[in-house]
């Protein structure tokens, strides 16, 4: 075998054979990485990967495509899209050159933003690995993205959430009830976004209707979603349904969006399908896109790529988009991929930063199964760090279980201690809605009128 990268090491020397062994073996710890039989050996030898890749030029990811460009049309959009001119500034750079760049004080928000179309995933991958979770928030929080549809995400110190009124027998009453309960706690600027228990277009077309008819007769100003495949949302869009944002999982290989039944033509052709419909009031951004490390290699889809660069290679698709949300659903997958807390956390903060690196606005289900080697306290901690951070969103569910999707998120209760914690407050238009209808009596200590319940009691009759 021919070793592209190498290294001495005192009298040992370390070679690997290309670029995506090289980041595989830079990664930190995963469990994910050990089951595809790709993670460093030992620390030694992560460290002394990391070592190579902090001198390796950043051209490099323009001249070696990690998953070959003519088999895998994510390869094609990332190299096709590359801008010359907006990579230019730091063309020069090597990946730890790039990593000093982005701490230092002359980088800002605007020169992020300038920086974004010439930066690739793998690029944005490869900086990650060599970062200490300090330097992926430091970094993120410099990065601004904004987008509206019904209101306005991502404008600094906002927080915004995902009100997820999940049911297992997706019962109307209890998802009404979960919708109240979320809103009387502040919950649902981003989304309210229902995982359907039955996954049909007449189911979905049902869901819709309902939180459309709560959203016009109280003239919330946020959006709703049906979390269903993007072809059964395409569908209820022909029907007349009344669809504000359009939602789809993608993943960072070809082969992986296959597995999703999807793939670039038909996320333009569900993006034109929306758009068509104009239902945004103060903006267009109308996709939402889930994504999590560990998809690829779940369905056999990873090319022998690293699970956090597979991840990174998602948001290639996303950004195509324009979306209004794209979240990270860090633990769900489960310890096969994210092993504990730890590892929970350092991916959150990996995918948070590379997203918003990328100009995403990045949100993040804090999240765990209940066989994974985490508790509420890991997610409290990565709930902080993404505050501090800047992230877009979190989810909010009812006492932070997910009845529906048996699995342990953040409650209503954890977005207001993020709020009132670090001073962040609700998007500006769905601030007002809560003041005008004294929900929140007062934003700065965030006091509940729970009186206010009673006008919403009968949707819970209907």
């Amino acid at each position: 075998m021919t070793f592209k990268y190498k290294k001495q090491l005192g009298t040992r020397t370390y070679q690997f054979a290309n670029l995506a062994e090289l980041m595989a073996k830079a990664t930190p710890e995963r469990s994910g990485d050990k089951l595809a039989g790709l993670a460093a050996e030992s620390a030694e030898q992560r460290v002394v990967a990391q070592m190579i890749l902090a001198e390796l030029p950043l051209k490099t990811f323009l001249n070696e495509a990690i998953i070959p460009y003519e088999t895998d049309e994510v390869t094609r959009l990332i190299i096709d899209t590359h801008d010359k001119a907006a990579f230019a500034p730091i063309a020069h750079l090597t990946v730890g050159d790039f990593r000093n760049y982005l701490l230092s004080d002359q980088v800002d928000e605007f020169t992020l933003a300038a920086l974004r179309p010439g930066i690739t995933p793998e690029m944005a991958a490869a900086v990650s690995k060599i970062m200490r979770n300090q330097d992926l928030i430091l970094v993120a929080k410099k990065c601004r993205v904004v987008t509206q549809f019904r209101n306005t995400i991502g404008l600094q110190n906002r927080l915004s959430t995902r009100l997820q009124p999940n049911h297992p027998t997706d019962a109307v009453n209890g998802i009404a009830a979960s919708i109240l309960d979320g809103l009387m706690f502040g919950n649902g600027d981003a989304v309210i976004g229902i995982n359907p228990a039955t996954d049909n277009v007449s189911q979905c077309c049902k869901l819709l209707k309902l939180m459309d008819e709560l959203i016009q007769t109280y003239q919330i100003p946020t959006q709703s979603c049906v979390l269903t495949h993007v072809t059964n949302t395409i569908e209820a869009i022909e029907l007349g349904a009344p669809v504000d944002l359009i939602f789809q999982s993608i993943a960072g290989t070809q082969a992986a969006n296959d597995s999703f039944g999807i793939n670039l033509n038909i996320l333009k052709e569900a993006h034109e399908a929306g758009l068509s419909l104009n239902r945004g009031t103060v903006g267009n951004n109308l996709m939402y896109f889930e994504t999590g490390q560990g998809s690829a290699l779940s369905a056999d889809a990873h090319h022998g790529v690293d699970q956090q660069t597979c991840e990174t290679r998602a948001y290639a698709v996303a950004r195509q988009f324009d979306p209004l949300l794209v979240n990270t659903v860090v633990g769900f997958i489960g310890p096969e991929y994210l092993f504990d807390g730890k590892q929970i956390m350092r991916a959150g903060l990996e995918d948070h930063f590379c997203a918003k690196l990328l100009g995403l606005p990045m949100g993040c289900d804090i999240c765990y199964t209940n066989h994974a080697y985490a508790d509420q306290n890991d997610m409290d901690n990565l709930l902080t760090l993404l505050g501090v951070a800047g992230c877009s969103f979190i989810m909010g569910i009812p006492g932070s279980d997910d009845i529906m999707l048996n699995y342990q998120t953040t409650s209503f209760h954890d977005a207001l201690y993020a709020r009132k914690a670090m001073g962040l407050k609700p998007a500006p238009e769905f601030e007002n809605w809560l003041t005008e209808l004294e929900i929140f009596q007062d934003l700065d200590s965030v006091k509940l009128n729970d009186g206010l319940a009673k006008p919403f009691l009968h949707i819970l009759e209907h």
